[in-house]
């Protein structure tokens, strides 16, 4: 039996060590972003049965392991542009050099030279790139690319929009009968342009309009004088309505040709009409005013930072204003995700146990909601990690007077024979 115990008792120890290296590394990662703790599980070795099998006894306890606990971790703001936390299931979806799948929950990315999305240890950030203007989440997922220090180039104008009012007050020819305002448009050098729009009541529920730009722009108009894109009449019914030109088609084409900026002609549409239908322009009693002015156009933009927003959306932002969905961050959800193997660096990978992770688009599908400028907090929780650390501790030590109380046993039973 001395001997029984014995080993027993080492078993214990070797336990007690193995637990002990597991809250050495929790608390070690008390700080880490995204960092899970790990909990230790003791399980006994089979038990040894003496005499008629009234008396059984252990024979110490296995080599315990360790499950991690994928808790939702502290969202801690961190004002990093592309930082991003997930609140709920999932994980970000990374590959290595090597072209190996990887997750992690920490959320702390940063771009290199070439604009690529990485961690900082250097895994490629995976998801979706804009490609002609389009995100494309249908897609395969891949590394993810954003602009870095690139000149966005000009844009020009194709359609323009007035949301205003007309006074039906005003008199023909008389006080209230004229309005005018300006639009500034963009051509394709990304010079401005200002296009002047007067309305000149011609009878009830009548309007006159002339679109003009200013001569100097046009080869062929005159400096200082105003030139005419074109003009023509629209008409309000009686609750104040436009009536026509009528939708559809519900704009207005006009053209400018022969710009001395040398820019490539413009063709615009004025559109006159909501995409529900209702009408931009109305006439009221009331003073003629403008409440909206729009047009499509840019003028050529520096890029100013690149910035991740919540649901993993990466944005562009223009020295203009401007601001262009440039990339979409994949979350993966797996259902058992206690089964992955850390392998540093934040990371986890695949085993043969664990079930095939379904990427897509956060907060679908089961994946959790991704928070820009935030980074998960380690779920190590230190009260708990000192309190397993003293039980432990206490553990070992009982389980070497165990040792002791067998080694001095052993050697009474062989002073026996002397």
């Amino acid at each position: 039996m001395a001997f029984t115990a014995f080993s027993t008792a080492l078993s214990a120890l070797s336990a007690h060590t193995t637990a002990v290296d597991v809250v050495g590394n929790n608390l070690a990662n008390l700080n880490t972003a995204g960092f899970k703790t790990s909990n230790v599980v003791f399980h006994d070795l089979v038990t040894q049965t003496l005499g008629l099998g009234e008396t059984q006894v252990g024979l110490g306890v296995a080599r315990p392991l360790t499950l991690r606990q994928f808790s939702q971790g502290a969202l801690q703001s961190t004002g990093g542009s592309l930082d991003g936390a997930i609140q709920g299931d999932g994980f970000f979806v990374l590959r290595d050099a090597a072209g190996a799948l990887m997750f992690t929950r920490a959320g702390t990315f940063h771009t290199d030279l070439d604009g690529n999305l990485l961690t900082p240890t250097g895994e490629r950030v995976q998801g979706w790139t804009e490609t002609a203007g389009v995100v494309d989440t249908n897609g395969p997922i891949g590394n993810i690319v954003v602009p870095v220090g690139t000149l966005r180039p000009p844009q020009a104008t194709t359609a323009f929009a007035l949301s205003l009012n007309l006074n039906s007050a005003g008199a023909v020819g008389g006080p209230g009968g004229t309005f005018s305002t300006p639009v500034e448009i963009v051509d394709s050098l990304g010079v401005a342009h200002v296009l002047t729009v007067t309305f000149t009541k011609t009878d009830a529920n009548e309007w006159g309009y002339d679109v003009s730009m200013p001569g100097g722009d046009l080869a062929a108009g005159t400096p200082g004088t105003p030139f005419s894109l074109g003009n023509g009449t629209i008409t309000f019914d009686a609750n104040g309505r436009l009536a026509t030109p009528a939708n559809p088609p519900g704009t207005v084409p006009f053209a400018a040709a022969g710009l001395t900026s040398g820019a490539a002609d413009l063709a615009m549409d004025w559109q006159l009409y909501e995409p529900d239908g209702a009408p931009k322009l109305t006439q009221y009693a009331q003073t003629s005013a403008v409440a909206a002015v729009s047009q499509d156009g840019a003028a050529a933009a520096q890029l100013v930072k690149v910035g991740l927003a919540d649901g993993g959306v990466i944005l562009a932002q223009y020295s203009n204003g401007e601001q262009r969905l440039v990339g979409q961050l994949a979350l993966a959800a797996i259902r058992n995700p206690d089964s992955l193997m850390a392998v540093g660096n934040n990371n986890f990978q695949l085993t043969a146990r664990t079930a095939m992770p379904a990427i897509g688009v956060p907060q679908t599908g089961g994946r959790g909601k991704l928070m820009g400028s935030s980074v998960e907090s380690s779920t190590t929780d230190i009260a708990q990690e000192f309190t397993n650390l003293i039980v432990l501790q206490r553990g070992y030590q009982a389980n070497a007077r165990v040792v002791t109380a067998v080694d001095e046993l052993s050697q009474e039973t062989m002073n026996m024979k002397r």
